[in-house]
């Protein structure tokens, strides 16, 4: 059975469309010509704004003319990570799904239901013959993954609409209201390479099979981060062995929690036994902090040709200190929702090599202070250590409002059909939310969506019987959108 086949079709044949036109972050041409393309097909009005959003409108169905018009969102875009032994190209290949139990997901890379699930609701929603439902906009947006470039550069006169649904919520029965601002930070130096001794021996060093995750909603699930152990590693390799470092590959989002990293070192030839041994203390030792966390942690060592050129010695003993030092993780909770992180960084990617040094980090918090005092406090880790410290694609929080008319219709909505309470709450995940209500401050907003797991990894899936719940639940809460205000 293909994807195509589950229920609701009209929601999962529209995802399986997605999975099949490659769009990852920054690469989104494609998906765009698709949407647009699509549209046309089924008569729907859709352009692209100045943003690289698609923006696309219906019409409402006779007799609900006077209802507030409601805007569909979610982001084209998705995270690109696959397992090492995938030979994959998220620019050119489709990605391909499987279903295991109750789950869908991809064969050795991220599935792409963030958001694609949220694009093929609103796909499902624009073609559908059989919705009742006042005026609608869509809202599908570019690069959300990255720097949330669509609604950083969204024009007020854009949208038309009263109600913001946010489709990029990954609980089915979870309604959200506030979420965390984020902030990039980028640390860079340049310097001139130094030649290996002659004699050395060189070593590949590649760390792996590590979980991963969404550094928004699994920062707090004490999952380990490839950068910080190899930092381990090759801090006590400097100190024991005299290792010199050449390389250093680590991560390739901010926002995905590493897996793998891997550097190349140089050092005496005598000195290769005890690395290799240390590397096996540190794979057991690594196990041994993460049990119940991680399975299988690899920390190989690998003889290779001598490198280009190495690190002087005195900008690499800085620049591991540094990582080191900086701060991964939570840094706190928030002190009235103990449950809730409220402050927290992700050393997302490293890359050290050919005479630059290149250290990206998103920081995130819902507390305007706080996120003032992470950035300070990574700035001056790594001006410590002699590098340039940068600030990019910063959003704030969003701030919930415990008193959101279309979030009340949605819990009532939610109980009526289902005779469960819903449950409102806020998240540390970075929404668009926040941004788009900058740009429509009368604008009501909540996010929610179908169950997915796993996010910005791999092991990214979603929960098929969530997906015809929240459906039957859209459908419902269309059809129960508030009339306008002066109707």
């Amino acid at each position: 059975m293909t994807i195509k086949k589950l229920d609701p079709q009209i929601v999962w044949k529209n995802f399986y469309l997605l999975t099949q036109v490659p769009r990852p972050s920054g690469h989104l041409e494609k998906i765009q010509q698709f949407l647009l393309a699509w549209a046309k097909e089924h008569g729907i009005e859709a352009f692209k704004d100045n943003a690289e959003n698609i923006v696309m409108r219906k019409p409402a169905t006779p007799g609900m003319e006077n209802r507030q018009t409601a805007v569909l969102q979610a982001h084209m875009d998705m995270v690109p990570q696959k397992v090492d032994e995938s030979s994959h190209n998220f620019e050119t290949d489709p990605i391909e799904t499987y279903i295991d139990g109750e789950w869908v997901k991809a064969r050795g890379t991220t599935l792409g239901s963030d958001d694609g699930m949220g694009v093929a609701a609103i796909m499902a929603v624009m073609e559908s013959t059989d919705l009742q439902h006042g005026p609608l906009e869509a809202l599908i947006t570019a690069d959300e993954e990255t720097c949330m470039y669509g609604v950083n550069h969204l024009a007020a006169d854009t949208l038309k609409g009263d109600i913001l649904l946010n489709i990029d919520n990954e609980t089915m029965g979870e309604f959200v209201i506030g979420s965390a601002g984020g902030v990039n930070i980028t640390a860079t130096l340049k310097y001139q390479e130094e030649q290996p001794e002659a004699g050395d021996v060189t070593v590949k060093v590649s760390l792996k099979n590590l979980r991963g995750g969404h550094s928004g909603l699994e920062i707090n699930e004490g999952r380990a981060n490839a950068n910080k152990l190899m930092a381990r590693f090759v801090r006590q390799a400097i100190i024991d062995d005299s290792a010199r470092l050449a390389s250093w590959t680590g991560g390739n989002m901010r926002n995905a929690i590493p897996r793998t990293a891997q550097v190349v070192l140089s050092l005496p030839q005598e000195n290769l036994d005890d690395l290799k041994e240390l590397a096996a203390y540190c794979q057991q030792t690594f196990a041994a902090e993460f049990r119940s966390v991680e399975e299988g942690i690899q920390l190989t060592v690998e003889t290779i040709g001598v490198p280009d050129g190495l690190v002087p010695e005195e900008i690499q003993d800085n620049l591991v200190d540094a990582l080191m030092a900086c701060h991964d993780g939570v840094l706190r909770n928030i002190p009235s929702i103990p449950s809730v992180v409220e402050t927290s960084s992700n050393l997302g990617i490293v890359n050290i090599g050919q005479g630059e040094a290149r250290i990206l980090i998103l920081a995130r918090s819902s507390n305007e202070t706080m996120m003032e005092y992470i950035q300070e406090m990574q700035e001056s880790c790594f001006s410590m250590a002699g590098m340039k410290v940068e600030y990019g694609g910063q959003y704030g929080a969003w701030q919930p409002n415990f008193d959101s008319p279309i979030t009340a219709t949605m819990v009532k909505v939610y109980k009526d059909i289902f005779g469960e309470d819903a449950v409102v709450q806020v998240c540390h995940a970075g929404l668009e939310c926040s941004i788009i209500g900058g740009v429509y401050p009368k604008m009501d907003l909540v996010s929610f969506g179908p169950t997915l797991r796993s996010p910005h990894t791999p092991d990214e899936r979603c929960l098929i019987p969530s997906v015809a719940k929240f459906w039957t639940f859209l459908k419902a809460l269309l059809k129960e959108i508030p009339v306008k205000a002066n109707s």
